[in-house]
């Protein structure tokens, strides 16, 4: 296994410990930033996702760098990513910091490509990602990581960043 897959695979071994993050009620106590309280399991919560948001990038920088694409990769890197995106929207939802609809939505456009790029893998036409699938994932790795951090930087003016973020992915 190469170190690209490898990467990938550890954002996945890192989605169970992202989920007890912010399921689980822990009382490590909170920060008052701006207009809210960031409870520390969320901060701990937010970076993991950013680490393994940043992963992302990285396995596929490695993997075209160094021509280490295989069909391994090309079938755990989307999968990864589903996988922590649909989480956190989920957990999101659960924590009341993100409407459902808007939630649904994104998973929905989700198994909707996957399933228009199996069916065109069968027909062996590659539907590579598109630039506007590039600002989608960026626009929802960022909404995710600042509704994590409570809007943090953006409670101090009160401005819905996050949420701004949100809509738009």
């Amino acid at each position: 296994m190469n170190l690209p897959n490898k990467i990938t695979l550890s954002r996945i071994f890192i989605i169970p410990i992202f989920i007890i993050l912010l399921s689980v009620p822990f009382d490590w106590g909170t920060w008052n930033i701006g207009e809210t309280d960031l409870p520390v399991a969320h901060f701990a919560a937010a970076l993991l996702f950013i680490l393994a948001a940043g992963t992302d990038w990285l396995d596929g920088y490695y993997a075209r760098k160094y021509n280490l694409v295989t069909n391994l990769g090309k079938f755990l890197d989307p999968l990864a990513d589903k996988l922590l995106v649909s989480s956190a929207l989920i957990l999101l939802v659960e924590m009341n910091m993100a409407p459902a609809w808007v939630v649904i939505l994104i998973i929905s456009r989700e198994f909707a490509v996957t399933g228009l790029r199996l069916v065109a893998a069968g027909e062996s036409i590659v539907l590579a990602a598109s630039s506007m699938g590039k600002i989608k994932t960026a626009s929802q790795m960022i909404a995710i990581a600042v509704l994590l951090l409570h809007n943090f930087p953006f409670s101090y003016v009160g401005f819905p960043f996050g949420t701004v973020m949100l809509y738009i992915a």
